[in-house]
Order: structure tokens, then C-alpha cells, then sequence
């Protein structure tokens, strides 16, 4: 497996078109939509696409991404792009543990980016210095910089099957932890399931694991303090459907047009940013503005929006739900299980389903963020990590 570094550098001419793109916009009328009931409302997409094309620095950003190693190979023709950080050793203290992190959709690696310092240097960021990891974060193949894509057929199974080989032939990792969330969070449950002798424990922010079948969780399973779970299920329900139906039956399609629009693809992504995450209002911060224009920037001068997509439409055609055990053993995962459960998640499973289909040893309701949460609450969700691997080191 050849492995060779990489430098973020998009060339001039691709960034002056999409600022030719984004001025040339024709715009949609809205009416009636205040409350964004038809979709993402005119007005707050206007002010934000002023902001990426005024005020957003893609340069800034792009020296932000380089400031860590990137590189870039390929596993059986399918092109991976991953940051790789070794973490600070202490003379004489234990080796970083080696950790795997894994991103969904709308996502990239940039919502791992704010992890990076805190996993690899804990002792800068209050933690225990003898806790540091080596980070991996890899870009899912058809997104970024993993592109170009041209094969077919990579289900949550072969995905989970490249990033172990990664992680294992590729970087030399013959145990190593893996966290994710959305399509992360079943591609890692999966790689604690397919990989158990490799993989030393998983923490996900969902606990979707091999042979869950989601439409077949009752009500009941829900403990009292779990109810609000259904709740934001409820209230979530239209905007986790959408794409969701497109993606998984005519992908291609809407990529034409999204590939073509820079404001087509922001609309597409910050619709569901906007409603998945813990936001207290839309007048968002600069920094929350900056992070939507380079997860749209990213996927379109990349042009891998389309590519991106199709993760959905490969799941659905290889049965959908649920995915496919590989033994019948129970439970599902057998190497310790964790699950940070953030309070605006849209994909929320109780308890009891988690505690039956895996090894759980941590359950943390976590208190403040949505179904982005690492990159909403990067903070926290580092403090999470450290505790949850850094007991199972301890452990032995």
C-alpha cells in the first residue's frame, strides 16, 4: 500500500469560478416560508452566501487544514485521503493509543479538526498527559479529497473493511480504537463487529450496530427519562427523510445540478446543518459561518457532492436496513462499546437496545449538542474520548 503525502492547495482558476458561480446565482422566489416549511428560507441563505463570498477566506482555511499531515492512497483502487497526527509520548509513559475517526454525511474531516489538539496533546488541553492518542482521520471514499471515485459497491461492510486495512497494513496499527458519527458511527460499529481481534473498543454517537433493525424498536424500549428521544425523533422526522429518499434512489441526478451550483450544494448541506444541530438561533458566529462554507466549499470544488451522496443510494441497494451481521454471536459487538448521546441527535436509539446488542461499558448523555457533536462540542466530546479509551487502557 502505498502511502504519500498530500498538501491541501485548490488552484486559483477552480476557486475564481466558484466566485463567478456564486455572483451568477439565479434565485429561487420564496414566499410564505418564514418558518422554512418549504425548505431552506430565502433570505437566511442570502445573508450566508454574502458571508462565503465577502468575508470567507478559503486560503485561511486551507492553511488551517495544513497545519496537520494529510495523505493520500489507495486500497484496491479506491482512493482514501486521512490526516494522520502522532500524539506526545512522555519518557518513559505509554505509547499513544492509536485512534481511528470516522466522519457521515453532511460531513468531512474538518468536523474532527478541532479533536485533533486535545487527543494528541491532553496535557495542553487539562487532561491526562499519559492519554494522548494517535489520530487518524480519514476523508470516506467520493468525499474531498478521496476522489476520484470510480468503484461501486462500497457498503457500511467494505468501508469498514478498507479503514481497517488502513489502519492495519497501511499505518501498522495492529490493535487501535475507532470512534464515529452518522454513516461513522455504523462504519465503526462495524469494524468493532467484523474486526473484534483488531479493534479495541468503539465510541459512537450513535449506537447503530450489525442487525439493528431500527423500524423494529418499540416505543416501550424507551426508559421514562428516555421520552424526549422520541420527541426530537418526531420533530426531526422531515428533514432526515428527504434526502435520505433521493440519495438512496437517483443521486446522480441531483448531483448535476449541485456539482454546477456552489449555492445549490450550501443550500442542500446547511438545510440539514441547520436542522440537526444544538443551535440557540440562525444569526450564527463567524466561526459557525466559517464552518459551513468550507463543508460547502470542500464538496463542491472537490466536486464530490455527487459522489458524496451515493454512500445512501449503496446502503439502500445492499438491503438497507438492517446491515448485515457477520456471525450470528451475541452480542453484535464484543470488545467494549461506548456511546455519547447528544441531546439534539436525530438518529436516537435507547438504552436497552445498546445495552443488548453490544458490550456496553459507557453511556454518557452528553449536555449540549446535536447530531454533529464532535465538531459542535469539540471540547467535550475529546473529554469523552479520553475517558472511554483511557479506561480501557488502564484495564489492560
Amino acid at each position: 500500500m502505498q502511502i504519500e503525502r498530500f498538501e491541501v492547495a485548490i488552484p486559483d482558476a477552480d476557486l475564481a469560478d466558484m466566485r463567478r458561480r456564486i455572483d451568477d446565482t439565479r434565485w429561487a422566489d420564496d414566499f410564505g416560508n418564514a418558518d422554512w416549511r418549504y425548505g431552506v428560507e430565502r433570505n437566511w441563505l442570502a445573508d450566508m452566501v454574502r458571508f462565503w463570498r465577502d468575508e470567507y477566506d478559503w486560503r485561511a482555511e486551507e492553511r488551517r487544514m495544513n497545519r496537520h499531515p494529510h495523505y493520500r492512497t489507495e486500497i484496491d483502487g479506491v482512493p482514501i485521503h486521512f490526516l494522520h497526527i502522532p500524539g506526545k509520548r512522555l519518557p518513559g509513559g505509554p505509547a499513544p493509543t492509536p485512534l481511528l475517526l470516522v466522519h457521515g454525511w453532511p460531513w468531512t474531516f474538518m468536523d474532527y479538526f478541532d479533536l485533533i489538539a486535545p487527543l494528541t496533546d491532553p496535557a495542553a488541553h487539562g487532561g491526562n498527559p499519559h492519554e494522548a492518542f494517535d489520530v487518524v482521520i480519514p476523508s470516506l471514499p467520493g468525499y474531498a479529497f478521496s476522489a476520484p471515485l470510480t468503484k461501486t459497491g462500497l457498503t457500511i461492510p467494505r468501508l469498514a473493511e478498507l479503514f481497517a486495512r488502513l489502519m492495519r497494513e497501511g499505518l501498522g496499527y495492529a490493535r487501535h480504537g475507532v470512534a464515529g458519527g452518522d454513516w461513522g458511527a455504523a462504519i465503526t460499529t462495524h469494524m468493532a463487529h467484523a474486526f473484534p481481534e483488531q479493534v479495541i473498543g468503539v465510541l459512537a454517537t450513535i449506537p447503530y450496530f450489525a442487525g439493528l433493525d431500527l423500524a423494529a424498536i418499540p416505543d416501550a424500549d424507551h426508559a421514562p427519562d428516555e421520552q424526549w428521544m422520541l420527541e426530537r425523533k418526531r420533530q426531526s422526522a422531515g428533514t432526515t427523510m428527504s434526502h435520505f429518499v433521493v440519495q438512496s434512489t437517483d443521486p446522480q441526478t441531483l448531483a448535476y445540478a449541485l456539482t454546477d451550483s456552489p449555492v445549490g450544494t450550501a443550500a442542500w448541506l446547511w438545510e440539514r446543518r441547520r436542522a440537526w444541530s444544538d443551535w440557540e438561533s440562525d444569526d450564527l458566529p463567524p466561526s459557525a459561518r466559517t464552518a459551513l462554507c468550507t463543508l460547502a466549499s470542500l464538496l463542491w470544488l472537490t466536486r464530490t457532492i455527487g459522489s458524496s451522496m451515493r454512500t445512501y443510494w449503496e446502503h439502500a441497494h445492499a438491503g438497507g436496513l438492517p446491515i448485515a451481521p457477520l456471525h450470528d454471536r451475541q452480542p453484535a459487538i464484543e470488545v467494549p462499546a461506548g456511546f455519547a448521546i447528544f441531546p439534539r441527535e436525530v438518529m436516537l436509539i435507547p438504552r436497552a437496545v445498546a445495552a443488548r446488542g453490544t458490550n456496553l461499558q459507557r453511556w454518557t448523555l452528553m449536555e449540549r449538542g446535536g447530531h454533529f457533536g464532535p465538531s459542535e462540542e469539540p471540547e467535550a466530546m475529546a473529554r469523552e474520548l479520553r475517558a472511554f479509551f483511557g479506561a480501557l487502557c488502564k484495564s489492560g
